[in-house]
Order: C-alpha cells, then sequence, then structure tokens
C-alpha cells in the first residue's frame, strides 16, 4: 500500500517506520517545507500535523481522491466542514483523538461505566490529562472524547478545565517532561473512589492504530471512526 504522511515531526517518523514494517511504502513526507507533490499516487494518507495545517492536508486529500486518516487533534471545529466535503466528493475519512488500541478499548470503558454512575448521585466525576510540553491543545483530544463519552452517557452537560458547576466535568491538564499521554477519569465520593486509567508507554501505540486504521480506510468511501475499524460498534 502506497502512503502519504502529512505531517514528518516526532509521530510522523514513528508512523513511517511501523508503515515500513508492515511492507508499505511511503510516497509523500509532507512537511512545511514541500508540497502536496505525490499525494495522488497514496492508496491512503495519514496526517498527524498540527493543527493550523489539518485543514489544508485533509481537504487536498479529497479533492485528490486519497482516503485520508486524522490524528491531529485542536482543529474540530471544522469537522463538519470537512465532512462535508468528504461527501461531496465521495471520499474516505476517519479522524480520531486517539488511535491507540488500548485507548480506544478505555473509550469503550469509560462509556460503560458512565452508565452505571449515572444512577449515583453521591459520585463526582473529574478527569486529568497529562502529555508532554511540546503538546500545543489543552485539554488533549483524548481527554475531550473521554468526556463526550461521559456526557452523552449521564446528566452531565458539559466539560471545563475551570473550576467545575454541578452538571460539568473539570479536566485538569498538566504538561509535563515527554510524557507520552496519560489520562484517569475519576469518580469520588464522601465513601471512595472509583478510578479508570490509561498510561501510554511511548507513541507506538499510537502509530501503530494509525496504520491499521489506514489499511482498514484504504479503497472504502464514506466517514468512519475506530469503532468500526475495531469492530466495537
Amino acid at each position: 500500500m502506497k502512503i502519504a504522511l502529512l505531517g514528518y515531526g516526532k509521530m510522523g517518523k514513528v508512523i513511517e517506520r511501523i508503515a515500513l514494517e508492515r511492507g508499505h511504502e511511503i510516497v509523500l513526507k509532507k512537511d512545511e517545507f514541500n508540497t502536496y507533490d505525490g499525494l495522488a499516487t497514496a492508496d491512503v494518507a495519514i496526517d498527524f500535523s498540527i493543527p493550523t495545517a489539518a485543514v489544508d492536508n485533509i481537504s487536498n486529500c479529497f479533492h485528490a481522491n486519497v482516503p485520508v486518516v486524522s490524528g491531529t487533534t485542536g482543529w474540530l471545529e471544522h469537522y463538519d466542514e470537512m465532512a462535508k466535503l468528504c461527501n461531496e466528493k465521495q471520499g474516505a475519512f476517519i479522524s480520531s483523538s486517539n488511535f491507540s488500541l488500548g485507548v480506544n478499548i478505555f473509550f469503550e470503558l469509560n462509556e460503560y461505566l458512565a452508565k452505571i454512575m449515572a444512577q449515583f448521585d453521591s459520585y463526582k466525576v473529574t478527569m486529568e490529562e497529562i502529555h508532554h510540553t511540546q503538546k500545543l491543545d489543552a485539554p488533549s483530544g483524548t481527554a475531550i472524547s473521554l468526556a463526550k463519552g461521559v456526557i452523552e452517557n449521564s446528566n452531565y452537560a458539559n466539560w471545563t478545565l475551570d473550576e467545575a458547576k454541578n452538571n460539568e466535568i473539570h479536566i485538569e491538564a498538566k504538561r509535563i517532561g515527554d510524557v507520552p499521554g496519560n489520562h484517569t477519569v475519576t469518580y469520588d465520593s464522601v465513601v471512595d473512589s472509583i478510578e479508570l486509567k490509561h498510561t501510554a508507554h511511548n507513541r507506538e501505540g499510537f502509530a501503530l492504530g494509525a496504520v491499521i486504521a489506514a489499511e482498514w480506510l484504504a479503497g472504502k468511501t464514506g466517514i468512519y471512526t475506530m469503532k468500526d475499524v475495531l469492530n466495537l460498534k
């Protein structure tokens, strides 16, 4: 399979190594210094860039009729616009805040726990996420996805980085060293606490999941999620 890498930072380089190990060919390594030359020859593109570049990267894929997997976060105010363009061009698209197989299992556990805990008013949910100091957005896209998973299965209405109101989930975002990504969901009461936690040991899991998603998406049409890729629906 021919893959275009849109974004060639630390994650892009790990994705390249894993893709080559799995027998794929890299036909484009797009960064701020080069063009999209070679994109049209790709079977699929993987976008791990920066928020300000993601929309251009994704839209160029749709115009070139190249399926695209995007793991960039911080651009989702334009998601509906990109979804509309995907449908207009009969493209293929997967966007996820986190492609790690473990994190996507964690998402499922988070939603299941939220359904159970919605019955118990004595517990208050909070979240903490820790990432490396080079991460540009806060809270992380993964933390936002976790919060949405709780909101959709409970009486909570919103999340906030500030002091939470009764129907809000407080997210504490920390930036420390070179931490790949830690996420904790805590239900706390006066008598006990329940914690659900995922700890990433390195970037390998994110990269492998993105390559697996790209393998799955190639040749398809439509908008999908990691639930589709991992058959979690």
